[in-house]
């Protein structure tokens, strides 16, 4: 788990958080790993999911159900994301001098820490309408305090946003909240997620899709993941999951993308252990990409996206053609991953290109062919990424000076670049 883990930081964006799946078995080693990886700091905390109800009955004192989530930020810039809803306009019941609608909130502190001496500097007087001097009152009558210290009650003096209410003879001050049309009230999450699908609904699903029963352990709900997901990613994030499982996350993010318009991306990892990704989570993101029939008859709508699959393994440095093939074809592969590129355009021996809705990748093997490959995309209209293949360290800004505004030459990964020129010598 350390060395996965450690990766895991190094792949993360300065934005980006991570979360960990775990028993109570495990839970404080990993909380002191993670704590020693991430720092201390940029520990967010840990929500509690009720994984299942019921059951449990050969447990020794009490029925676990439930596991721990670990969420860690890669550094203080990550956000979490609250669901907001708008505020009721209603609630804006008072207008003042410009028509404008306002709440008025009462600027004596209520509640506990109300009193005088919980807060000494946050009692003074301010002056009423009538020109007589008021203090704060506590909620039980004796000498209070002010919701704001002396700064920020000069500004709200300046600026007209007092508003006072004469109550048995007495002026009671409140602050002016104005109304606006974007004004909206955030919805905190609770670290207890109770309502969440449990393992018993992401096994129905499984079913549902593949139509047999035990297709997997204790798959993670969908529904659990896609919470995470809105939570703590934009629509154009990429979400990584190293412990692929079932597909659970890969399927939850098309979900998320169908629901609010979003362009989230996927990487699954696994190692594959009992054909787990060649018999089910591969087959699971392609049934609900394109759709298909549950056990019922009854069609389950295509979430749409699109899916590559790919196997990783060693390229040997021996400088035989046969493996300078292999590199080419894998490096090839690779790129248009980073690129996002995978409708190929034009296939030649020494340079290919591809395409995506927005842009074109072009990858050159042989730095001779630059002039050809100049040629081939002179009436492609469209901008091109373009990677160069090369025993040393040049550029080719000037090979491509003509053209400079409709291509970006970028650079080729070192880890290709070093197996590259160690077998094409």
């Amino acid at each position: 788990m350390e060395k996965r883990l450690k990766l895991a930081k190094n792949l993360l964006k300065d934005t980006g958080v991570i979360f960990i799946s775990i028993d109570y078995n495990e839970l404080a080693q990993l909380r002191l790993i993670c704590d020693e990886l991430f720092g201390e700091k940029n520990f967010i905390g840990i929500l509690i999911w009720r994984k299942k109800e019921g059951g449990g009955q050969t447990d020794d004192y009490f029925v676990t159900e439930h596991e721990y989530i670990l969420l860690y930020e890669r550094t203080q810039s990550f956000k979490w994301i609250d669901e907001t809803v708008p505020i009721e306009e209603a609630k804006f019941n008072k207008k003042d001098e410009e028509g404008k609608k306002f709440s008025a909130i009462k600027l004596a502190k209520w509640g506990s820490g109300a009193r005088r001496e919980d807060r000494p500097t946050m009692y003074f007087k301010i002056k009423a309408p009538d020109g007589k001097y008021v203090y704060p009152k506590a909620p039980d009558g004796s000498e209070g305090r002010w919701r704001v210290g002396k700064i920020k009650m000069n500004e709200l003096i300046e600026n007209n946003l007092i508003y006072w209410e004469k109550k048995n003879g007495v002026w009671i001050p409140y602050e002016k909240n104005h109304y606006s049309d974007a004004d909206v009230k955030k919805i905190k999450e609770r670290s207890i997620l109770f309502e969440l699908a449990s393992t018993g609904d992401a096994t129905n699903e499984l079913t549902g899709i593949f139509g047999i029963k035990d297709v997997f352990q204790n798959p993670k709900p969908t529904d659990l993941i896609k919470f995470l997901i809105t939570h703590t990613s934009n629509k154009d994030a990429t979400i990584l999951d190293f412990m692929a499982g079932s597909g659970t996350t890969g399927h939850a993010v098309l979900k998320v993308n169908k629901e609010d318009g979003g362009n989230r991306q996927f990487i699954l990892c696994t190692n594959n252990e009992n054909n787990i990704c060649t018999d089910v989570c591969y087959p699971r993101i392609e049934k609900v990409i394109e759709g298909y029939k549950n056990p019922k008859g009854d069609t389950v709508e295509r979430l749409g996206g699109n899916l590559k699959y790919f196997k990783t393994d060693f390229v040997d440095a021996e400088p035989t053609d046969k493996n300078k093939k292999r590199l080419t074809e894998q490096a090839t592969e690779m790129l248009c991953i980073r690129e996002g590129t995978f409708e190929q355009v034009l296939d030649k021996r020494n340079f290919k290109i591809f395409k995506n809705n927005s842009h074109y990748t072009g990858i050159i093997f042989d730095q001779l062919e630059i002039s050809e490959f100049k040629k081939a995309i002179k009436d492609i209209k469209g901008k091109f990424s373009i990677y160069i293949f090369s025993l040393g360290d040049d550029t080719f800004d000037e090979e491509f000076e003509d053209i400079k505004q409709k291509v970006k030459l970028s650079p080729i990964p070192e880890a290709i670049l070093r197996v590259y020129r160690r077998i094409f010598r």
